[in-house]
């Protein structure tokens, strides 16, 4: 990595920051100090971070943090009753009901600005449908919607009642969202028609029937059509919908599925008082949201930065962006061309999308006013240099710096990300986020610098998963297995000698195409589906533009033989489940998997093979020949 400075923060950008305005009420006078009070004292902290930020609570809490039943399962804000749509949406539309909630841009340009007074009437008429619907508090509530306003008054009408949304990526066939649906038992799905995507219509509504048809707890499909306009119209235009449910800190409030590398995707369960003070203060802290800015991160409702930005952006009093297409479509410049328009002053991207853009050099840039741009945020996977450089001198102007963040979506938040009041190196993530205690430990857990090892957090924060849906069993092994009381997150991380942190991509199994996280096992399942196929092994490779895409290796049933064909077909499959962005880049058709002695596959050392690499111990491999054969398949 570079070792050189690349940005420092001028008096004036630190003065300016909310981070230093809470340092100079704790009486704190430097990032390091900073760190180190908000890691060791983290009750002292979390609750500072309530008051700072004027989150409110309908009942206060009696205890910050209570570890009664062990670090994995523990509670904040004890006692304390709150709401994340009272927080987010009515308290601004009572106080300043004209304030700009919401900016909008279709693909074919159509705009919306939406205020806090019609975001609360548009939560409050889906909260009212959800109602007649027979939705109560603790119901699961399915989101298959693109980036649209009725998205965000989806997810805050679920708040509103006490029911658990559940977001879904926008791009997931009907297998992808049935398997969804069906794990967390939804009552009713909430989607959209149709949207578009590079020109193209998506038919969103009918892959969301579809979906529906094969999930028997799924009363409902509803619609904006449906809710925004007949709806409203037989009730002569009235938008007063039920109270804020006053839910208890640890009431859930979203179930967001990621995947692993073990079979069916992990359903994260996230609460209204931690998730909401945790992502507030991120947003505020680390992307320094003001009132007067717009955020926009580039991302989906269905992957964690969707509800990461909502939430934030909206808690904070804040204006959120959304666009709903290709940031490449009809012209390479969409992306900048709406900086400009919207005067976008916070801008979130993946290293994929900037590598993406950066292929067509810096002219499409030029041709459009990015001067309203202040803090570049990233996130989804490890930066290379040159994207990030480019990204730091032709995006930002070397004015802005690079917000690097990472955590996930069990995290609910991040582990590690820059403050906009230190100095950066190219692709770094800084150090800790505030009342974060991670530390990168070797193999046999202990505190490694100057050196690759394991992320870890060794307290808990706000923002965690209360478990995975239905199964704290898996939960427990997943992350706090291999050292007790510590959360092993499956992440490589360095810090170098002047303690600036970096990320090295996975430790486990898990797939990250374009920042979205797949595990190895779904893929492998929908192959395996195909009569011709006995065993399947997916597997992620870099690639310079996505980061990773997908390779498979097949072993075949007697009688069939590999082709062109088979391969067409196995893709198809593969798009028809899970969406395009998750088709297979290679399938490749071998005797044998190599496995382990209790039949696991070894799909690290297939990964190994794949690219080149060393694929370290085999001593549990029980057929190496199998190696030889991912050698030579094509």
């Amino acid at each position: 990595m570079n070792s050189e400075l690349v940005w420092t923060p001028s008096p004036e950008y630190i003065e300016r920051s909310n981070v230093w305005r809470f340092m100079r009420r704790y009486n704190i006078s430097d990032y390091a100090e900073l760190v180190r009070r908000s890691i060791e004292d983290i009750e002292w902290f979390w609750d500072a971070v309530v008051k700072e930020l004027q989150i409110e609570f309908f009942e206060p809490y009696q205890k910050v943090l209570d570890i009664s039943q062990g670090i994995p399962w523990a509670k904040w804000f004890v006692g304390g009753k709150i709401n994340i749509a009272y927080n987010c949406v009515d308290r601004h539309a009572q106080a300043r009901p004209q304030k700009l909630a919401l900016i909008w841009e279709g693909e074919d340009g159509s705009v919306r600005r939406i205020s806090y007074r019609e975001l609360a009437e548009g939560t409050n008429r889906l909260a009212k449908a959800l109602t007649d619907l027979g939705v109560v508090k603790g119901d699961r509530v399915g989101i298959f919607m693109p980036m649209i306003p009725e998205a965000v008054m989806a997810l805050m009408a679920c708040a509103k009642l006490g029911a658990i949304c559940v977001p879904i990526f926008s791009g997931f066939g009907a297998q992808a969202v049935a398997t969804r649906l069906n794990d967390c038992e939804a009552k009713v799905l909430i989607t959209a028609e149709g949207f578009s995507r590079k020109g193209a219509r998506i038919e969103m509504g009918k892959i969301a029937r579809e979906a529906a048809a094969s999930c028997p707890t799924v009363q409902e499909v509803l619609t904006p059509d449906f809710v925004w306009t007949v709806r409203l119209a037989a009730e002569g235009g009235k938008t007063n919908g039920p109270g804020e449910a006053w839910t208890d800190s640890e009431d859930p409030f979203m179930i967001i599925y990621t995947s692993g590398t073990t079979g069916r995707p992990k359903g994260a369960v996230h609460v209204h008082g931690g998730f909401l003070v945790k992502i507030a203060q991120e947003v505020a802290h680390q992307v320094d949201l003001h009132d007067d800015d717009i955020l926009y991160w580039v991302t989906d409702m269905g992957w964690i930065m969707g509800p990461w930005e909502i939430v934030g952006g909206l808690a904070l009093g804040g204006t959120v962006f959304l666009y709903e297409g290709a940031p490449d479509y009809p012209q390479i410049d969409r992306l900048w061309a709406m900086v400009e328009r919207h005067r976008i002053s916070i801008l979130g991207v993946s290293p994929t999308l900037i590598r993406a853009l950066m292929k067509f050099g810096p002219e499409p840039l030029r041709r459009h006013d990015l001067s309203s741009l202040r803090i570049l945020g990233s996130t989804g996977e490890p930066w290379n240099p040159a994207p990030w450089l480019w990204c730091f001198e032709h995006v930002g102007q070397r004015r802005c710096p690079i917000i690097n963040l990472s955590g996930g979506t069990e995290v609910g938040a991040c582990f590690l990300s820059p403050l906009p009041i230190m100095p950066l190196k190219p692709c770094t993530l800084g150090g800790p986020a505030l009342g974060m205690a991670v530390d990168v430990f070797d193999s046999e857990g202990r505190s490694l610098r100057g050196g690759v090892g394991e992320l870890v957090c060794t307290k808990p924060w706000p923002g965690m998963t209360r478990g995975l849906w239905k199964d704290p069993d898996r939960y427990i092994q997943t992350y706090w297995s291999r050292w007790e009381n510590v959360w092993v997150h499956g992440d490589w991380a360095s810090v170098d000698e002047d303690g600036f942190w970096y990320l090295h991509g996975r430790s486990d199994d898990t797939i990250k195409i374009a920042g979205k996280r797949l595990g190895p096992a779904e893929i492998e399942s929908i192959l395996v589906g195909h009569p011709a196929v006995a065993e399947a092994a997916a597997i992620g490779v870099p690639h310079e533009l996505k980061g990773e895409v997908i390779w498979c290796y097949a072993v075949l049933k007697p009688g069939y033989e590999p082709s062109e064909a088979l391969r067409g077909e196995l893709r198809e499959r593969v798009r028809e489940a899970l969406g395009r962005s998750f088709v297979p880049e290679a399938i490749k058709f071998v005797r044998e998997l190599p496995k382990t002695r209790n039949a696991k596959i070894l799909r690290r050392a297939i990964r190994a093979v794949a690219v080149g690499q060393e694929p370290g111990d085999l001593s549990n491999l029980e057929n190496p020949q199998a190696l030889e054969e991912i050698a030579r398949a094509v």
